[in-house]
């Protein structure tokens, strides 16, 4: 069974972005083993002389190594990500690079109508940055609005289109999770932690 590593995209302790990934961690439980993982104790970015990452980041970098695929969750803070969020990726693009050809799917729940798609959308510019270079699946989109009152008291998604709309999303990122390795595993060179030429002195 494949293994998917689902990334809280914020340190907040009320977060309808974890509901929505205890729900697909439930609802999605016989395709695919899913780990919740929390970033809310990760350091604020300070960038490192010797680019050795600490402890809660390396942990982070060594699980989406394992991972067959990633999916991050995150909420809308002033059309973009939360600054944890960004942090985390700061680290995770100056150290270790574990995201660089990994794919990832995109989801996203906020209080508002559009629910995170700004911030769905500044992500995707972030995560095909070079030092990321994550294989983002395309044409996919899913937002989870009003999302206070989004759950039931089980925590389950109440409105059964987007549980439909949800697997048709989780069912494509599946295959997209087995073809983009396949790709990757025929071109092995590409996984390398890749160096740029403005950290060398001119």
């Amino acid at each position: 069974m494949m293994n998917l590593l689902a990334i809280v995209g914020t340190n907040s302790d009320q977060s309808t972005n974890r509901k929505l990934l205890q729900f697909i961690q439930k609802h999605f439980a016989e395709k695919a083993n899913i780990e919740l993982y929390e970033i809310k104790d990760i350091p604020a970015f300070n960038k490192p002389d010797d680019k050795t990452a600490p402890a809660e980041v390396q942990d982070l970098s060594d699980k989406i190594r394992e991972a067959d695929g990633v999916i991050i969750s995150s909420p809308e803070y002033n059309h973009s990500v939360p600054a944890i969020l960004k942090s985390t990726l700061e680290w995770l693009s100056y150290t270790t690079q574990p995201l660089i050809d990994k794919p990832v799917m995109l989801t996203g729940a906020s209080y508002g109508r559009l629910g995170s798609s700004r911030a769905q959308a500044h992500l995707r510019q972030i995560l095909d940055a070079p030092e990321l270079k994550a294989r983002i699946m395309p044409s996919s989109e899913f937002l989870v609005g009003f999302s206070l009152q989004a759950y039931d008291e089980d925590g389950k998604l109440s409105d059964p289109k987007k549980i439909e709309e949800l697997e048709g999303i989780f069912n494509e990122f599946i295959h997209f999770v087995d073809i983009t390795n396949q790709l990757v595993s025929a071109n092995p060179s590409q996984q390398k932690t890749q160096s740029f030429s403005w950290e060398k002195n001119e």
